[in-house]
């Protein structure tokens, strides 16, 4: 008997994303590098250095490429809400099992893009590492006004784009708790940053970013960084 599923991919389909690998990273943010040129003696990114990301820690599974970001456009654009619990699996598989969180907070849809989509995949993301780990979801953060669209955007503009996007919805409300952040997606992190950020100002003591997938933007890493190093400018390839 044919095995009968609500999700409309196969199983060799659902099998197909690959695990995130580079050849170094950053041991803040993961960003993944082709070589250790970007990196200080700690391991870290000029970013993380200079204390820009707003988050303490962030992992993906996957590049935002190939099956997996063909998986993500299905659940997200066309809606498919069920690959919440395939893709579920995928971000449990990024999270180190070590890792323990007080609570976590699902990276919120301004109130109009919601009521277009119907649903918030973050939303439905966290609930399945919630039902993984038996952690708390806490709708901490509401998204106080509509954003552009960053594509397109430099990293400087991309920042300014979400300043003050994010409120907290209670004053230390979140007072010395560990989060766990949850989103579908990491460009290039300025929007968890504000996010971050926006927890901190809510008491967290520590915002762990989570997300299925990430762009690889190595090669821009690499040669900006270059670029940034050798000029002295506090400007970085991520945000």
């Amino acid at each position: 008997m044919r095995e009968i599923s609500r999700v409309p991919v196969c199983r060799a389909c659902l099998a197909k994303p690959e695990p995130l690998a580079a050849d170094y990273f950053c041991a803040q943010c993961r960003a993944p590098f082709r070589n250790a040129f970007p990196l200080d003696e700690k391991g870290l990114c000029a970013l993380c250095r200079r204390g820009v990301s707003g988050f303490d820690a962030a992992y993906s599974y996957g590049f935002y490429e190939g099956a997996l970001r063909e998986l993500i456009h299905l659940f997200k654009y066309g809606k498919v809400q069920t690959l919440a619990k395939p893709l579920g699996r995928y971000l449990a598989l990024a999270l180190p099992r070590e890792e323990s969180f007080d609570a976590i907070v699902p990276m919120p849809l301004h109130w109009r893009k919601r009521w277009q989509r119907g649903f918030n995949q973050a939303d439905l993301l966290a609930r399945e590492i919630s039902r993984r780990t038996q952690t708390p979801v806490r709708h901490a953060l509401r998204r106080v006004r509509a954003t552009a669209t960053q594509a397109g955007l430099t990293n400087a503009k991309r920042r300014k784009n979400v300043s003050g996007a994010f409120r907290p919805k209670g004053a230390k409300a979140l007072l010395g708790q560990r989060i766990l952040l949850v989103d579908d997606v990491m460009t290039t992190g300025s929007t968890a940053a504000a996010c971050a950020r926006a927890l901190k100002i809510a008491g967290a003591r520590q915002v762990v970013l989570l997300t299925l997938a990430r762009t690889d933007r190595r090669l821009g890493f690499d040669l900006q960084l270059r670029d940034s190093n050798n000029s002295g400018s506090t400007e970085h390839a991520q945000s």
